[in-house]
């Protein structure tokens, strides 16, 4: 089955296996825009819909950059539209940002005020979130330097490659009077940890590539004309673990992580009990057991076991025709 989705500002193309590679800021100066920003969102919402799309590898279009940062113009012009009001009170305009950006019908008339701004933003922060908890794998595949919304989109992926180069990553948000928008402030400092994030984006200095893999801040430094075929290898592997784990588990750590542990615990809990009875689960165990029984031996510590399911993306892969479990034809999204 070919993967196909079509949009007038990415480029996307089928690189197999159930991978879809998206090529985002195709224009000049490798900025992202107010025009990009429901572009994104509706591949974002497709790839976690559609179960033959199984990882998205996100890269940049520019030759040296990922994304080079948000389009000033675009936060200037909002920003301009806003009053000069405390943070208590831009704290009730996102939260009606929320209940009037949930129905189509109170978006369309919030688009003709000055809240169309804060609407469109508390979208991208929930598409970002729906990246975090989804079923489905998203890889950056950092073709460049990545500043403010370009570092956002790339902390919000399950994983993060750079291309070997003089590219950095970080956030300078505070050099132009402001703070990171999309999540910068919460996902690079689960990343790295509070005061190294914090440092960094109080001085709005970016973190050079072996730096960012140092700290954890990207997962892997990439020989150029390899990124792509790395991202799209690395993104198959991730995707080959059933669909109903890869979302528990990403909910679980992401959503769980900010809670405190006895809330965590219990969202762990919660996933656990839910996975245990479904078919994937069900049957991968039953195999293990016959495979044990077989062999007299556990089957991950058989010669090789470990490595074949790491593989295979499973203990004891039982794949169809197509290659993937009869069971993984459908995701399940929340």
């Amino acid at each position: 089955m070919t993967l196909t989705w079509s949009s007038p500002r990415i480029r996307t193309s089928d690189l197999g296996g159930g991978v879809l590679l998206a090529r985002l800021a195709d224009n000049e100066h490798g900025i992202f825009g107010r025009d990009d920003a429901p572009e994104f969102i509706r591949l974002i919402e497709h790839a976690d819909r559609d179960p033959a799309v199984r990882a998205v590898i996100l890269t940049g279009s520019h030759p040296d950059r990922f994304i080079s940062h948000a389009d000033l113009r675009w936060l200037q012009e909002d920003g301009a539209v806003i009053p000069p009001v405390p943070v208590t009170v831009t704290g009730l305009v996102s939260r009606a940002a929320r209940l009037l950006g949930r129905w189509p019908l109170t978006r369309g008339i919030a688009r003709r005020t000055p809240m169309t701004g804060a609407i469109q933003l508390d979208h991208l922060h929930r598409t970002l979130l729906r990246m975090t908890t989804s079923s489905t794998i998203f890889v950056a595949a950092l073709n460049g330097s990545a500043l403010g919304l370009g570092a956002e989109l790339s902390w919000a992926c399950d994983l993060r490659l750079m291309a070997d180069g003089e590219h950095f990553i970080g956030h300078p948000e505070v050099l132009l009077g402001f703070l990171p928008g999309a999540g910068g402030t919460q996902r690079m400092s689960r990343l790295v940890g509070a005061h190294r994030s914090a440092l960094a984006i109080l001085e709005g200095r970016p973190l050079p590539a072996a730096e960012a893999l140092d700290i954890g801040a990207i997962d892997g430094i990439v020989p150029a004309d390899e990124l792509i075929d790395v991202a799209a290898d690395r993104a198959r592997n991730l995707a080959a673990r059933t669909t109903d784990a890869i979302g528990a588990i990403k909910r679980a750590v992401h959503l769980g992580s900010a809670m405190p542990i006895e809330d965590g615990l219990q969202l762990e809990r919660a996933e656990f009990l839910a996975l245990l009875p479904r078919p994937a689960a069900q049957e991968i165990m039953l195999r293990y057991l016959r495979d044990t029984e077989e062999n007299h031996e556990l089957t991950l510590y058989q010669p090789g076991g470990y490595d074949a399911a790491l593989d295979h993306g499973r203990a004891t892969p039982v794949a169809s025709e197509d290659g993937r479990h009869a069971s993984e034809t459908q995701k399940v999204t929340r």
